[in-house]
């Protein structure tokens, strides 16, 4: 376990800031003395992010982990057995994406414990300067935490830098409660910092906190915590905040005209960006890292045949969207099934729907403009339609469907061109399926799927529409049953045998 963290530097500009170097001869104590230092060491936090969707072997990528097993796609390879075991739902502590991912989120929260353990002494540090980088090191604290209690349950809460000496250094698991009034208690303190709404550098915006808390609030009010109406009030305020600001300055806060734009590199962190992870392959601070949702040897980018299909759309999943929804349309929405051959020639036919949500097509070209083949595309984390569909959920599970969540659910299904039925047709249970679904084709392949399914314990039924109890519904791309082992992730096996304070495995997992 990393619990020590590694002091970072960089450039503190726009994404430049992630670009950071590791020097050889400091220390934390001797590190951490001018504004500089504490710019540099949250920007090394920054970074650590993208570790979370790193490598995990041939052909995959550990944020597969995420979409392996919610049945909403497939893969056309079988090069790699640790994503074949996360899509057959028989992953165990030994699978290397469940491995990164602890690895990588507790890194996170080593680097975010020494700027928030360092930075409050340095001396003279503008107050608002030194707010600022601590509310965004509290963010990212509980960005990372926020992951990791959704995916192991009970889980070692560390919020001070540890050395082999220290009493924490082999922690035991916290219960999942307390940890998560550790990530309200980051995230309500970083709300007091003075952020600007939306930061077009990447950093942590007021947007970014409080949409993060109004998500965290609707997961407690869900299982496994079950703290119900009062959450879900909670859920439904924070959320209103932002869109309540996003009302008055829709220049700033609101949804892109069209899909596209989502994923346009020159519009990030901007309007409905709310806070992405950082890429930019032009300076070198790492390229995109979703290619493995590219077809499986079909010339759709610069580099000619290529690509794995290790993420591709479950064809079930992709038929249940709306007729005339924009999302699911060729290359308008969230799938392609045509492109251009070596990203700017000829159309040719892909032969199956495949995923454009993340599809730079800037860097790999498109009809008749040859790429710039630098995939500059940060990866969404929180986008606004997703706070509009948090209070649409939330507020509909205070006192039913008012006029303001229809108005925010009636949004997300503008932009894909599909009539809405009125108010007064819904009631609070149908227009609590009505939301879920949005949830499940707005948000799709954005690795927040599959925690949709653990806190409703419920899973989209692509043939009926409707909802069906997570223990027991058939992954028909997995082609078996979900258990009620699967509604956590498997404690990694390295951890078990290193720490022996962790104990017991997650149920239904072997030691």
């Amino acid at each position: 376990m990393l619990l020590s963290g590694a002091l970072l530097l960089g450039p503190t500009s726009c994404k430049d800031f992630l670009d950071e170097q590791a020097p050889s001869a400091l220390t934390p104590d001797s590190f951490y003395t001018i504004p500089d230092h504490a710019e540099a060491a949250v920007a090394a936090v920054y970074a650590d992010l993208r570790l979370l969707y790193g490598g995990a072997g041939i052909f995959s990528s550990t944020w597969q982990m995420f979409e392996a097993p919610t049945g909403t796609s497939g893969t056309e390879t079988a090069q790699n057995s640790n994503l074949n075991n996360l899509y057959a739902l028989v992953y165990d502590g030994n699978t290397e994406h469940i491995i990164n991912a602890w690895s990588s989120l507790y890194r996170v929260i080593a680097n975010a414990n020494l700027v928030l353990e360092k930075v409050p002494a340095i001396t003279p540090m503008d107050e608002a300067q030194k707010s600022r980088v601590l509310a965004e090191a509290r963010f990212l604290r509980a960005w990372a935490y926020f992951h990791a209690v959704r995916l192991w349950g009970d889980i070692p809460l560390i919020t001070t830098p540890q050395t082999a000496s220290t009493e924490q250094f082999l922690p035991a698991r916290a219960p999942q409660e307390q940890v998560y009034n550790q990530i309200v208690a980051d995230l309500t303190e970083a709300e007091k910092a003075p952020l600007a709404w939306i930061n077009v550098n990447g950093r942590v915006g007021m947007a970014a906190v409080k949409t993060q808390l109004a998500k965290v609030y609707l997961t407690m009010a869900g299982f496994p915590l079950s703290k119900g109406a009062t959450h879900y009030k909670l859920a439904a305020d924070k959320s209103l905040e932002v869109i309540t600001y996003a009302n008055a300055n829709p220049t700033v806060v609101g949804l892109f005209p069209t899909y596209m734009d989502i994923h346009d590199e020159r519009l990030e962190n901007r309007l409905e960006h709310l806070f992405s992870i950082q890429y930019n392959n032009s300076v070198g601070v790492a390229g995109n890292p979703m290619g493995n949702m590219f077809p499986n040897f079909k010339p759709v980018t610069f580099n000619g045949p290529g690509g794995t299909g290790s993420t591709v759309p479950w064809l079930g999943f992709y038929q249940s969207f709306e007729p005339g929804d924009l999302r699911a349309k060729d290359q308008d929405g969230w799938f392609y099934t045509t492109y251009f051959t070596n990203g700017n020639g000829a159309r040719f036919d892909l032969g199956a729907p495949y995923i454009f949500k993340h599809f730079n097509f800037i860097a790999n070209g498109r009809e008749g403009v040859a790429g710039t083949r630098n995939d500059n595309l940060n990866v969404p984390q929180i986008r606004y339609a997703e706070t509009l569909l948090i209070y649409a959920e939330a507020q509909n599970e205070v006192g039913g469907p008012n006029q303001a969540a229809y108005d925010a659910y009636k949004r997300i299904r503008d932009r894909a061109k599909l009539t809405t039925p009125a108010l007064g047709t819904f009631n609070q249970a149908s227009f609590r399926e009505a939301v879920w679904r949005e949830r499940w084709w707005e948000l799709c392949y954005e690795q927040i799927t599959w925690y949709d399914m653990v806190r409703l314990r419920k899973v989209f039924d692509e043939k009926t529409k409707g909802f069906n109890n997570f223990v027991g519904h058939q992954n028909l791309s997995a082609k078996t049953a979900f258990q009620e082992r699967h509604l956590l992730f498997p404690i990694p096996r390295p951890e078990m045998l290193n720490n022996p304070n962790l104990k017991t495995q997650n149920p239904g997992y072997p030691n």
